[in-house]
């Protein structure tokens, strides 16, 4: 009994240690694969751009100076596309209903009125200063009543209708830009569309008309301040008369110089309102691409301008050489 017994005590500690080396066995193989496991992640991570060291760094592809170019001058195209449909879209719902004919008046009184302050201080100082600058060259000459003359022709023609897009695209075409950016940013944009209002309709054309009308108003006060300032300028500094200031300075225009000097206007608010809507309703980036919208429209509304006023002045000596 007592062989016996020792037998089955000898089997079952012979089973308990094969047991236990078969779950050792096991345990080593599942630690092996763990850390084989772990040391493939490592690879992993570490070819990713995020891990310095460790494993080999996969290279990203390169753009070309060419490339750059090119995607450059696609992106420009693209954005030129953009602004002529928006400005198609302007003009064209001007001629078809509805029309909001409140939203007009509003930005009316907002291109305006609202502009009126920086036009008439602007006005009279710049009038003042170049009755100072030419008015001390002529008086070399002995010809200091030709002063009038030549502010009233550069006035009208020139500086007038330049000084106030750039004033009103300063003040106008950023409010603008601003606005239309914060209601794309808030969704207001699409809430239009939810409802079936075109936004270039309620948005983009009042904005238009109204620029295009105002223009050649503010135009018009900025040239009669600035012949104001310069009478006062000539006065008080050059010792002529008012009246004869007046009469060289009104005998000196004719109508093409009055044509030249109320043409531009319409372009140069088409241009601002146009510009200003475009920015506002492609911003892209929140809060800060609001920003960044309303600098933009800022600097190519300024530059636009210049580059139309040179163009339109070449155009506008032609056709006065020609027909007037």
């Amino acid at each position: 009994m007592q062989r016996h017994a020792s037998r089955n005590g000898r089997r079952e500690i012979a089973y308990l240690t094969c047991c236990c080396r078969t779950v050792r066995l096991s345990c080593s193989n599942a630690v092996e694969k763990f850390i084989a496991e772990g040391q493939r992640e490592k690879g992993l991570v570490a070819d990713t751009s995020f891990q310095v060291t460790g494993g080999e760094s996969k290279q990203e592809p390169s753009l070309s100076v060419m490339d750059l170019m090119v995607d450059t001058a696609k992106g420009a195209v693209a954005n030129v596309q953009d602004y002529a449909l928006l400005s198609g879209h302007a003009v064209a719902n001007i001629f078809t209903s509805p029309h909001y004919f409140q939203d007009t008046l509003e930005q009316m009184d907002f291109i305006g009125a609202g502009s009126l302050p920086i036009i008439l201080l602007s006005g009279f100082f710049i009038g003042a200063v170049m009755v100072l600058q030419t008015g001390s060259q002529f008086v070399r000459f002995g010809q200091s009543s030709l002063t009038g003359d030549v502010v009233s022709i550069a006035l009208v023609r020139e500086l007038g209708p330049a000084f106030t897009g750039l004033l009103v695209t300063g003040r106008c075409a950023t409010g603008i830009a601003s606005e239309l950016g914060s209601m794309l940013v808030t969704e207001q944009v699409d809430a239009m569309r939810a409802m079936g209002t075109d936004p270039n309709r309620k948005l983009v054309t009042p904005r238009v008309i109204a620029a295009i009308l105002m223009l050649p108003l503010l135009t018009a006060i900025m040239d009669f301040i600035g012949l104001l300032g310069g009478c006062a300028s000539s006065v008080f500094s050059l010792r002529l008369g008012a009246v004869e200031f007046w009469r060289r300075a009104i005998d000196a225009l004719d109508f093409a110089d009055l044509m030249q000097g109320f043409t531009k206007p319409v372009v140069f608010g088409f241009i601002l309102a146009t510009i200003g809507c475009y920015k506002g309703l492609t911003v892209r980036g929140g809060t800060q691409g609001v920003g960044r919208a309303t600098t933009q429209a800022a600097v190519l509304g300024s530059v636009l301008i210049i580059v139309a006023d040179a163009f339109l002045t070449k155009l506008a000596l032609y056709l006065a050489n020609k027909g007037f």
